[in-house]
């Protein structure tokens, strides 16, 4: 999950996917994804075992998954609403305790996790939101071999596996479409699609606002036809554009850049922002920098009633709330 560049100025690449690309080669393959789908899990215990500790080839290809989504409506969250985001690896449940912690939303990786967890979480009445990057070409990713030459831009900013992808193309729409069938018959709730803002970077696509706007709409046209919400990561020019049709909002570092106030619109409009911080020594966080970056004035102006947390870079387990508890998601 890149922050790639904010309205004043560009900011610097976070790190957590070298850890996610290394630890997506120790996975073993799990048991199919239909099983997970069709039949009601009787017991949480089943995510303990490195057996299942991701999908299986065959459960992330949405060739090979139901159609269509169980979800009978849109889901809209709501502002304030508590969350966590975990995007290194897969998370761990059982069947004797609440998810750690027990927030109402969860923000994981769409490939890393599989159905069976977004199922658990779901009987223990929380949604899920599914992240995947829909504005870089990772070659790490299952599907990486469907991408063209044509497809491609250049490398992002340290980060030597990924290249920003054309978002006119229609091959790239396929492919998009297809991850937000997977998320669909994952049973996500809600898409968090990354690197939509490449036109704040070089990427040698000659990438606009506008390339980005109406890439979002054609997402949000698949995401709601199987009645799933969408969110807009980072790229605040465009929030005017694009806020009557984004149900969320999820940023880094508004308050470590002071960039808070351009995300307001989605509290007035009634929509979330989900907000992260990376504070230095996390988890040891100094006390009065975590007030900083909490705070709704100073360097945090215009981010009352954003759901922020405070993660390391890595985006693992850790996570630490306004309030001053610190808590640490098990992964797989």
């Amino acid at each position: 999950m890149g922050l790639s560049g904010s309205s004043k100025g560009q900011q610097p690449w976070m790190r957590w996917k070298v850890l996610a690309i290394a630890g997506a080669f120790l996975f073993v393959p799990a048991v199919g994804l239909g099983v997970g789908l069709g039949v009601g899990l009787t017991q949480r215990g089943g995510h303990g075992d490195s057996s299942d500790s991701s999908s299986s080839s065959s459960s992330n290809d949405p060739k090979s998954l139901p159609s269509g989504s169980s979800q009978t409506s849109t889901w809209q969250p709501s502002v304030n609403a508590t969350w966590q985001i975990v995007l290194q690896g897969a998370i761990k449940l059982d069947n004797k305790t609440a998810p750690n912690p027990d927030v109402s939303i969860y923000d994981l990786d769409l490939f890393t996790n599989d159905a069976a967890t977004f199922k658990t979480l779901h009987d223990d009445g929380k949604k899920v939101i599914c992240y995947f990057s829909a504005g870089s070409y990772e070659n790490y990713r299952p599907d990486k071999d469907r991408f063209q030459a044509s497809d491609l831009g250049k490398t992002l900013d340290g980060w030597p596996d990924e290249k920003w992808l054309k978002l006119s193309s229609p091959n790239v729409r396929s492919i998009m479409s297809d991850r937000v069938k997977l998320a669909a018959s994952k049973g996500c709730d809600a898409i968090d699609p990354d690197n939509v803002d490449g036109y704040q970077n070089d990427n040698g696509l000659n990438l606009t606002q506008q390339d980005s706007i109406d890439f979002l709409k054609f997402l949000q046209g698949v995401a709601s036809s199987y009645n799933m919400s969408i969110g807009l990561k980072n790229a605040g020019d465009i929030i005017p554009k694009v806020i009557d049709f984004i149900n969320f909002s999820v940023n880094e570092q508004c308050a470590e850049y002071s960039e808070c106030e351009t995300f307001e619109p989605f509290i007035k409009a009634g929509k979330p922002v989900f907000h992260i911080e990376y504070p230095s020594g996390a988890p040891n966080i100094d006390a009065s920098r975590a007030a900083a970056l909490c705070s709704d004035s100073g360097i945090g102006a215009g981010s009352a009633k954003f759901s922020t947390v405070l993660k390391k870079m890595d985006l693992d387990g850790f996570v630490q709330y306004c309030n001053g508890k610190q808590y640490t998601t098990p992964l797989l």
